[in-house]
């Protein structure tokens, strides 16, 4: 099982999961995580062995996406006047004591940083999300007894036990033996990563094309070329304009593409792709066609194991068959 066999509860609009910024910088941000480790003592990849720390929207690129390359985040959004964060957050950071690094507990104050929160478009509070190799992997809503927050953390270090130290034993603190584990990244992938800092998408594209004409089974620039392309189409749109284009006249098919294209960028990946399954499954001709060629796009954008694409695949060859 990989990260991306967990249900999805929200999106990160771009930092996490899905936008073209995190595939890019992905593959920067491991090799960063190996300099990051500390030098002796403490928690994995925690500064001076912390287990719990408050994000604001100015650190939750470093504290949260590059630390959950290692190290599993747990996403505490809280305020001062929820009744319910305050009986769930002590719970969360007993846990975390006890835990000793095995996890880390990030807190966020939703009025402090509303940037976090509209990303993640959390609706309620106290919300809860698991964040592992810049992926949101799942969560809660609500403030749950400490039995059951209890058993939801122990399913979460089960399922990602595979990546992750056993219990008791130190990551590797030599950033030198880490970086020999890591690839050597490619020029191409690393020009990719440096215009996309620079926000230029074309030249992002165009360095990803160069790979692939090196390398057709590149993973990371299949998936760094559909993101950039995703975020290209995406990027002058309302989505809510989108959205009710398409609920108005289901028979648009530029209007059905459009709005799973909004919702792959949100986070709505089972939707997107169950907008363009039904698609195919009503139209034929050039029209089917148009469908189906743009799902299979949208494959590109996420892991091939994933297991949303398998679902939409089986889906598909129904649909056609």
């Amino acid at each position: 099982m990989s990260p991306a066999d967990f249900t999805r509860p929200a999106s990160l609009q771009g930092a996490v999961d899905l936008g073209a910024r995190k595939q890019a910088l992905e593959a920067q941000a491991r090799r960063e995580a190996a300099a990051a480790q500390p030098a002796s003592g403490g928690a994995p990849g925690t500064p001076g062995g912390a287990v719990i720390i408050d994000v604001t929207d100015e650190t939750f690129a470093t504290d949260v996406i590059e630390r959950s390359m290692r190290t599993p985040v747990v996403l505490d959004l809280w305020a001062t006047w929820c009744e319910p964060c305050k009986q769930l957050s002590p719970i969360l950071e007993k846990l975390a004591a006890e835990a000793a690094g095995r996890w880390v507990l990030a807190k966020v104050d939703v009025d402090a940083s509303p940037q976090i929160s509209g990303a993640l478009q959390v609706q309620s509070i106290p919300t809860v999300l698991a964040v592992f190799q810049g992926q949101a992997v799942t969560g809660f809503q609500g403030a749950l007894p400490e039995a059951q927050v209890r058993q939801w953390l122990d399913q979460l270090l089960q399922a990602l036990a595979q990546y992750l130290p056993p219990p008791g034993e130190a990551p590797v603190e030599d950033p030198a033996a880490q970086e020999q584990d890591l690839p050597a990244a490619d020029p191409d992938l690393l020009a990719a990563e440096q215009a996309i800092d620079d926000g230029d998408l074309d030249a992002a594209a165009a360095a990803y094309e160069r790979l692939l004409a090196r390398a057709p089974a590149d993973q990371d620039a299949k998936i760094g070329l559909a993101g950039v392309g995703l975020v290209r189409r995406t990027q002058d749109l309302d989505p809510g304009a989108v959205l009710r284009a398409a609920a108005e006249d289901p028979a648009d098919i530029g209007a059905q593409i459009q709005a799973a294209d909004v919702e792959m960028l949100g986070g709505q990946v089972d939707e997107a792709f169950d907008r363009l399954v039904a698609l195919v499954r009503r139209t034929s001709g050039d029209d089917r066609d148009r469908a189906r060629r743009h799902l299979l796009d949208l494959f590109d954008a996420l892991p091939a194991g994933d297991a949303s694409v398998a679902k939409a695949r089986r889906g598909l060859a129904s649909a056609l068959f």
